[in-house]
């Protein structure tokens, strides 16, 4: 059974800070005065609504302290913008990155939120210049936006994916540079068939674009607890079930966590 907690109280209150960093990742804290494997991504590394997510499990099949980094709701711009954040992944023995979201980022077409990167700020006069009938006001996220310019005309989004992508691509390298640590590269692809899935994902020639900065990279494919039957064993408050729906659930986590072990015991 699924355990529904009354009120806004669940496991995303299971946060903490480290050092000067503004961005709560994951708790408990870890001590980092040992060595240690760093796990740094979005929700899914977070393990939004799962009592053990894969960075957890990961530590237990591998019997190394695994710190797990995953912050909602931040990508590229974020982890760019927190030296502290950055600094602890670079002291770890291995830095197991999860692919942030593509449209997660500033770039030439609109500005996002410098912490929360899935909010839309302000777009820029090219998009606007692209795209004269939308009203930019209405929307606060990017997600929101990317699906509807999208939907809107196809042949002008391609110009929009492929600034992304360009954004993307160029400050990726500059995170793993800044790393400097081996780094473990994790692409996960979710299948979502009720929202048809991320509306600008990352590709999988993307991400044979990047493999040669990261000493290995894992792709996984993998579905929603609403569509693989997984909410059995998530925390959620009883307005939180849509978002639950979204996230992934425990068995999910597992497969991920068996996955790692093998392709980190392979780099040993």
């Amino acid at each position: 059974m699924s355990y529904q907690i009354p009120g806004a109280a669940s496991l995303d209150e299971m946060t903490c800070f480290y050092g000067n960093s503004r961005l709560p990742v994951r708790g408990p804290r870890r001590d980092l005065d040992t060595r240690y494997l760093a796990c740094l991504g979005g929700a899914e590394t977070f393990g939004r609504f799962v009592p053990a997510p894969f960075v957890e499990l990961l530590e237990r099949r591998l019997r190394r302290k695994a710190v797990n980094l995953g912050s909602l709701n931040c990508g590229l711009d974020a982890w760019l913008g927190d030296p502290d954040l950055v600094s602890i992944a670079k002291g770890a023995d291995l830095c197991v990155l999860q692919l942030p979201c593509l449209h997660q980022l500033s770039n030439r077409f609109y500005r996002v939120h410098p912490r929360r990167n899935d909010r839309f700020l302000k777009a820029s006069e090219g998009l606007s210049a692209l795209y004269p009938e939308v009203d930019f006001t209405e929307f606060h996220f990017t997600g929101h936006l990317i699906m509807h310019l999208k939907a809107s005309d196809m042949e002008r989004f391609a110009a929009v994916q492929a600034e992304l992508q360009r954004a993307w691509l160029s400050r990726m390298q500059g995170l793993i540079s800044c790393l400097d640590t081996q780094v473990l590269l994790l692409r996960l692809q979710k299948i979502d068939e009720e929202t048809g899935g991320d509306p600008a994902p990352i590709s999988v020639e993307m991400l044979e674009q990047i493999a040669p900065h990261a000493q290995a990279a894992l792709d996984i494919t993998v579905r929603p607890a609403g569509q693989s039957m997984e909410l059995g064993d998530m925390i959620f408050g009883t307005m939180q079930q849509p978002s639950a729906e979204h996230m992934l659930g425990a068995v999910t986590h597992q497969l991920i966590a068996d996955k790692l072990a093998r392709a980190i015991r392979d780099l040993d």
